[in-house]
């Protein structure tokens, strides 16, 4: 038994049926081409681009200070890393 699904393609009259509902659907408007040039995505997919100068590495933190940072929501890695960077600065 087979796992491939088929896929099955509208006729053309079917696809002219379909082309004419979306059409007469004052909701459902088409964008017009100078409207589809203007689109732009939200935000860029993926994970941003990192600075190139940082190391990846493992390391034991006491769970209350992880879940501490955690808490803050997404970015908690660049506070911590922005912590370690300020006590850096007074510990030097």
């Amino acid at each position: 038994m087979s796992n491939k699904r088929k896929i099955v393609m509208p006729t053309a009259e079917e696809d002219a049926a379909i082309t004419a509902a979306a059409l007469s659907d004052p909701d459902a408007l088409p964008l017009t081409d100078t409207q589809l040039r203007q689109l732009k995505p939200l935000r860029p997919r993926g994970r941003p681009a990192g600075s190139g100068t940082k190391i990846q590495v493992t390391m034991r933190i006491d769970e209350d200070v992880l879940e501490a940072f955690k808490t803050g929501g997404d970015g908690w890695q660049t506070r911590m890393n922005g912590a370690l960077r300020e006590w850096l600065q007074t510990h030097r």
